[in-house]
């Protein structure tokens, strides 16, 4: 596997057709479309296609600079079937005849998906430690990631974009940013009007949940904010989530002292998006909503704890975030003493994040 020198590397001409494999989270996905482009800028006129994790293909079917989006399923049934889907998914794969696969993590599922593209340039990022010793033989080429040389905040996107930058893949646009089909907003349309939820930017969206708890606010906190709307500013709210987050987003509706509409597992993710770019506002916990409300041009206001904020909150003015007042944000872990919930959101409180949604709000 040859290491390639930015200072010298040029993309071949005959390169032309392009697959990038990003097999992590919903967040991931979202931080991907920068380097998307940049890619689509490299091969003026060619092809670029995109190998997602399954359920998280529909947030990209829109976005102009795809070709194709695949999904990486995984196949029920016994050892035969599942043996029979995968080398149909393989064969699909092949048979675009891709002249270049570029894996944006690490995974091994990853390495071993660029290996069975058949893409005779696979690149990878130049890492040695904690990875198995064949991983590097799933690939001919791997770059050593390169800033652009000026330091400030951008999250995840920089990171990501680091990998294509030795191959000549740059963009100067560094937001992320989702495309809403004409029939996801037609989906959207009818969903929110059969919810009586009135028209666009006329209401708020709240996420409370996380698939980690220690992320997590607290039930009865999220129904104080969502009262404060709807009393202080006549700001209905729309709760998102998951359908396993359905049972608790009615447990917050339950101590609301107003009508609260729950889409929680309601909308497949690019309906999400959709209904995310009508809201006037997205409030919400560290997890993948932020990212999709921020890439669809909706302002947010993230509530962080143990987790960073610099490398992975919404970058730019529109987009807030709310820390506890204690030393220890962030402290990156999973909860205090093992505990799998985190004292410094305990402690905050309803009267700390009012006043930043109440700017926030003036300022739209």
């Amino acid at each position: 596997m040859k290491i390639i020198d930015p200072s010298t590397y040029k993309l071949p001409s005959q390169v032309r057709n392009i697959l990038l494999i990003q097999l992590g989270d919903i967040g991931d996905v979202v931080w991907t479309t920068p380097t998307i482009r940049a890619a689509k800028s490299a091969i003026p006129g060619g092809k670029l296609s995109i190998l997602v994790r399954e359920g998280f293909g529909s947030l990209l079917e829109a976005d102009p600079s795809l070709d194709r989006v695949f999904e990486a399923k995984h196949y029920p049934g016994n050892l035969f079937r599942q043996a029979v889907g995968q080398f149909t998914f393989l064969g699909e794969i092949r048979a675009r005849h891709f002249d270049l696969a570029v894996d944006l993590r690490l995974g091994d599922r990853g390495a071993f998906l660029s290996l069975a593209s058949g893409a005779p340039i696979r690149v990878t990022m130049h890492h040695t430690e904690g990875l198995p010793f064949w991983r590097p033989f799933c690939f001919t080429h791997s770059t050593v990631p390169v800033g652009d040389g000026v330091i400030r905040h951008r999250g995840a996107t920089e990171q990501i974009l680091r990998i294509v930058r030795p191959l000549g893949m740059d963009t100067q646009d560094l937001s992320p940013r989702l495309w809403v089909s004409d029939a996801v907003k037609k989906s959207v349309r009818e969903i929110l009007s059969r919810e009586k939820a009135g028209g666009q930017k006329q209401w708020i969206t709240i996420n409370p949940f996380s698939r980690w708890s220690h992320k997590e606010w607290g039930e009865s906190k999220w129904a104080e904010v969502i009262n404060w709307l709807w009393k202080d500013r006549g700001i209905p709210s729309i709760i998102i989530g998951s359908a396993e987050e359905r049972q608790r987003a009615e447990a917050v509706i339950r101590q609301c002292e107003t009508q609260v509409i729950n889409l929680a597992g309601q909308t497949t993710l690019a309906e999400l998006a959709g209904v995310l770019s009508l809201s006037r506002l997205h409030i919400g916990v560290d997890s993948a909503a932020p990212h999709i409300a921020a890439a669809t041009g909706v302002p947010t206001i993230t509530i962080y704890g143990p987790s960073s904020w610099f490398d992975w909150a919404p970058v730019g003015k529109d987009h807030r975030v709310i820390l506890p007042e204690m030393d220890c944000v962030p402290c990156h872990k999973k909860g205090c003493d093992g505990s799998g919930h985190s004292r410094c959101l305990d402690e905050l409180t309803p009267e700390q994040v009012i006043p930043v949604i109440r700017e926030a709000l003036d300022r739209l």
